[in-house]
């Protein structure tokens, strides 16, 4: 009896032990992972050169999102700071392209100025989510150094009714899948 209860305690902590590692292993696969540009598959890059031909490719980030693999591409076409995020099979989920001050809707540049009037601007992407072909503005994000030297990302949407910093935003994000998901 001895030797059985030795084995169902031992059994036991073999259970947890790969339990853990399991979850550890798919925790780690769902956190980005930096790669370097020669390792993007090639359907990706044959999508994001389709959209830029001649881009730089300046940062890879590979990381799994809802189960499925993305890229968030870092890129340089024309002088002008372009991010993408990429399926694995080349569909383009997203393109962030950067917007010179002079062109950024005065709308937003009043609501940032507003909500953050002692910040100084320092970029501000253009954020479109893609359907096939077709590009759709969604939002802005501005990126803004506080008078105490903090940087902070702000989303901002298009006509500038809502300013939110991106932590609370992804947070809200966050707490949308978990309910839909049933989780809290």
């Amino acid at each position: 009896m001895r030797r059985l209860m030795r084995w169902t305690g031992v059994s036991a902590l073999v259970a947890v032990a790969i339990v853990t590692a399991w979850a550890m292993t798919a925790r780690a696969a769902d956190e980005p992972k930096k790669i370097a540009p020669a390792d993007v598959p090639k359907k990706v890059m044959d999508s994001v050169k389709a959209r830029l031909p001649g881009v730089e490719v300046t940062s890879v980030e590979r990381e799994t999102e809802n189960g499925s693999v993305l890229y968030d591409l870092e890129l340089k076409h024309e002088g002008r700071k372009y991010e993408m995020d990429v399926k694995e099979d080349g569909t383009v989920m997203e393109i962030e392209k950067e917007v010179k001050a002079r062109d950024v809707p005065t709308a937003v540049s009043k609501a940032v100025a507003e909500k953050y009037p002692k910040a100084t601007v320092k970029e501000v992407m253009e954020v479109n989510l893609v359907k096939g072909k077709q590009e759709t503005p969604d939002h802005y994000e501005v990126t803004l150094t506080t008078a105490d030297g903090k940087e902070s990302e702000v989303v901002v949407s298009l006509d500038g009714k809502s300013v939110k910093e991106e932590a609370a935003e992804e947070k809200a994000k966050e707490g949308e899948k978990d309910k839909a998901a049933g989780t809290k």
